[in-house]
């Protein structure tokens, strides 16, 4: 595993540099292949998908015969109506016109996903509707050609993936079937299929100009290998840009690339490729930030500081040096790190993978999907420290209260370029972060199938996963600095007239000593994931019944760092670092290892040839992930128990499928340090709701699209009193039984009108894309209202002649304000003085490609 990244990169190096030297002959127009049809045999699909024109998918995504692979043991995949779940799916041109600004924000496309894409290209909180998560994207696993990225349901995966013209299409897949395969979410799979190669060479090329100073280029070439009827095909795609951001920091808001490059090969009785995929990306993270909030759920500009625009990023705090070191000698300078944070949240994280698909015309068939992944998911970046804004006076009272220093001190506060400070302005206190996160995994999956009898096959499997990370943190420190957007760091000094107290460094930074902060954290961990899986299809007529089990086992082992508190440099009149929190030469070495079941059942009746219904029943687990076992070693595994009715149609005028379903939690920890100490919490949920995807079409080139969820969630299981303070501050106690599970809408929805226009040279189409989120609670006892919010999103599409395409597309026109999360470091109630620390959607951004087929 010590040489992934290295082997990642000879890979990718390999592969696209034969490609390249195969794929010299001179590209030219062809007419795409029909996608191949689905077998009339109860919806088992033998057939191997045609090839379309560079490898792109010719399938329409939003018909019932279109053929998806995810959630099903099916060689060639199954058809939509004769699957017992629900997936939604989205072509290449189709994820264009869903106008995402991110990976995460892509995955809206499916009902009852809320992302909340307002912290930057990556790290989004993502919640799946009924799933309690309170952060990250546990309940979300994103897959390359249906393996997993990592094996464990770690948080930000979406960190290591960009959009770009390699992928084909994504399907997406809630629950059903998917408890079984892979790494076992009962969430949501977002599986995203690479293109490759065809007999005929074709590609595109492109270049977009964005709103906010973004130029980026993208690309992508399929070709033949060693002669157009080998059966040999590669490909290689990708994308580099460069952007100051809606929120520009000064310096390049994001900046990198990603490449990826396959080879393939049709063999007599199925097919097998390859691919590397190279990435190197670093993206601004925004933090939450000062808004007003004169009542629960209302909000309004904070002065100085744009919700939509503003950002703490400036040229003045882009460079710091964090102590991280302590040295013993009087007037010594502590060691620490520097940091650049325009190196964001970004990745350096390379992947090879390969798929093998047999089906030997005898009853018998194999699948096997590998992949190997390494890399770095480093963050830089400013997180809330939880205080409310406040002036630089009265910060600088505080402080003197807090650090214990005599009173009547005379104060001197500058800003790091010299000029003095206003004492009555308005400043705030950010916790600069450094976090190394070296990830490394290699994982397996393998099925073989054998048709039992008429209409019954058996499969039987293993995925197989070992993977590691070691995390590293230097994030204690805190930064004083202007509560305005771009600001000016401010330096603290304090003096009695003989001695001088410096409450921050040179650089505005001071060490803040809080329950809730810490300074140095460091750890490692090494698991294997192991699973055996039975699944069962049975077809009877218009029915189709499916169920199956599996038996996971995972061992963790690591070991993290004890800490301790002292003064960095011996000098007591360095105020900043005298109660810093460093690591010692001591470790703690926990481990853990569990096994678990899952299960599930599915019947789908096809009622005649464009219309079904199903119902489907499972059981999967949460098990622990390195992130639970460090604080709570005990974690319980959790039990999801989902069930769930469905119904699809299609129609000339109509295409629908929709969802009803109830979704019960056991078991699911939770931990916060508050000022108090911290509290660990175990409780359950229940949750009903309904998925919507409705596609009208009253008359011909004319759409409108509504995709939408109903949640009813609540948490349950936890009769004990929690505390936390109230709005009017005083200190209470109260249970989270009964209270909406935090940070997911009860109502959303996005309802999309668009018109084609066929012309003499080519066609043109326009949509606009309304989108409402309802109300949520930033906290689990409903303290924290976040209100509801809409936006509008447009796009224009011309495709002229065989060759140019010209895309237009904004997204938040209207510049609404829209909080996704109020201040997570707080437990109740954050607003003060009528301002809270929050994170709205970005503002309006427009952007226009030019993009030329060949």
């Amino acid at each position: 595993m010590s040489s992934c990244k290295q082997i990642g990169r000879r890979a990718l190096t390999v592969a696209i540099g034969a490609m390249l030297m195969a794929g010299a002959a001179q590209a030219q127009n062809t007419t795409s292949q029909p996608a191949a049809a689905s077998s009339a045999d109860q919806g088992q699909n033998k057939a191997k998908t045609a090839r379309g024109q560079g490898g792109e998918s010719k399938q329409e995504a939003t018909t019932l015969n279109q053929v998806v692979v995810t959630g099903n043991t099916n060689f060639g995949g199954i058809r939509k109506i004769d699957a017992s779940y629900s997936t939604t799916s989205a072509t290449s041109e189709q994820i264009k016109e869903l106008n995402p600004i991110s990976t995460a924000d892509l995955l809206k496309m499916s009902p009852g996903i809320y992302p909340e894409s307002s912290g930057g290209q990556t790290g989004a909180n993502i919640e799946v509707a009924g799933f309690p998560s309170d952060s990250g994207a546990p309940f979300v696993t994103l897959q390359l050609n249906g393996s997993p990225l990592f094996p464990q349901w770690e948080y930000f995966t979406d960190a290591m993936f960009r959009l770009d013209d390699s992928i084909d299409r994504v399907e997406t897949v809630q629950g059903g079937p998917s408890v079984l395969f892979g790494n076992g979410q009962p969430g949501l799979i977002a599986n995203f299929i690479l293109k490759e190669g065809t007999s005929t060479p074709g590609g595109d090329v492109g270049v977009t100009y964005g709103s906010e100073g973004m130029v980026r280029l993208d690309g992508f070439y399929g070709f033949p290998l060693f002669g157009k009827d080998s059966g040999w095909y590669g490909s290689i795609g990708g994308f580099w840009r460069k952007s100051d951001g809606v929120r520009d920091p000064q310096f390049a808001a994001d900046k990198g690339g990603q490449l990826t490059a396959t080879l393939s090969h049709d063999l007599e009785y199925g097919s097998i490729m390859f691919y590397a995929r190279e990435l190197q990306d670093k993206n601004q993270f925004v933090t939450d930030t000062p808004i007003y909030n004169p009542a629960p759920g209302k909000f309004s500009p904070y002065p100085g500081f744009n919700p939509l625009t503003g950002t703490f990023g400036s040229n003045a705090d882009r460079y710091q040096f964090l102590q991280t070191t302590p040295c013993f000698t009087p007037g010594c300078s502590p060691a620490g790190v520097n940091i650049d944070m325009a190196n964001g949240q970004g990745g350096d994280v390379h992947m090879v993978g390969g798929n093998l698909d047999l089906d030997f015309q005898n009853g018998w068939s194999l699948s096997d999907k590998f992949i190997l992944v390494g890399g770095n998911m480093d963050t830089t970046a400013f997180f809330s420290t939880g205080e409310n804004p406040m002036t630089l006076g009265s910060f600088i009272s505080s402080s003197e209260a807090a650090f214990g220093l005599p009173s009547n001190l005379a104060a001197t506060a500058t800003y790091t370029n010299g000029k003095p400070a206003n004492m009555n302005e308005n400043v705030t206190v950010q916790n600069p972060e450094y976090i190394h996160k070296h990830i490394q995994s290699v994982s397996n999956e393998f099925h073989i199938s054998k048709d039992l009898f008429d209409g019954n096959t058996l499969t039987l499997g293993n995925y197989t996963a070992v993977y590691s990370e070691s995390h590293s943190e230097n994030d204690g420190l805190n930064m004083l600095m202007q509560s305005k957007t771009n600001p000016n760091p401010i330096v603290v000094n304090l003096s009695d007239g003989t001695n001088t107290y410096q409450l921050t460094d040179g650089q505005g930074l001071f060490w803040n000593n809080q329950p809730q902060s810490w300074m140095a954290f460091n750890e490692r961990w090494h698991a294997t994931t192991t699973a055996a899986f039975a699944a069962d299809t049975w077809n009877i007529g218009n029915w189709r019944f499916d169920g199956g089990a599996r038996v996971q086992y995972v061992d963790i082992n690591g070991w993290f760092q004890n800490t301790t508190s002292g003064d960095l440099d011996a000098n007591p009149y360095t105020v900043y670092n005298n109660d810093a929190e460093y690591l010692i030469n001591s470790f703690q070495h926990p481990s853990y290892s569990k096994s678990a079941t899952s299960w599930t059942v599915g019947a789908n009746y096809a009622i005649n040839n464009n219309m079904s219904v199903y119902a489907r029943v499972n059981d999967g687990v949460f098990l622990p992930t390195f992130d639970n076992i460090q604080p709570l070693p005990s974690t319980p595994v959790e039990k999801i128990h989902n069930m769930e009715l469905g119904f699809k149609y299609q129609s000339p005028w109509i295409y629908a499928d929709i969802s009803a379903y109830r979704r019960l939690f056991h078991g699911v920890p939770y931990s916060i340090t508050l000022d108090t100490g911290q509290i660990n919490l175990v409780y359950g949920s229940t949750t009903k709701g309904l998925n919507t995807q409705v596609i009208l079409t009253p008359f011909k080139h004319f759409t409108v699209s509504l995709s939408g969820d109903y949640m009813d969630g609540h948490y349950s299981g936890y009769d004990s009193c929690v505390p936390y303070v109230a709005q009017n501050g005083n200190n209470e106690c109260s249970s989270i039984n009964g209270m909406d599970l935090d940070r997911q809408p009860k109502v959303q929805y996005r309802v999309t009108p668009a018109y084609e226009i066929p012309t003499s040279w080519g066609s043109m189409k326009f949509w606009l894309t309304y989108e409402h989120v309802g109300n949520r609670f930033s906290d689990q006892l409903e303290q924290q209202p976040l209100g509801s919010y809409y936006d509008l999103a447009i796009g224009a599409i011309a495709n002229i002649g065989q060759n140019w395409m010209l895309t237009l597309r904004g997204t938040n026109m209207t510049n609404q304000i829209g909080v996704t999360e109020g201040n997570a470091r707080l437990f109740g109630f954050a607003s003060g003085g009528g301002v809270i620390l929050a994170r709205s959607i970005e503002g309006r951004e427009v952007n226009f490609q030019a993009k030329y087929k060949f």
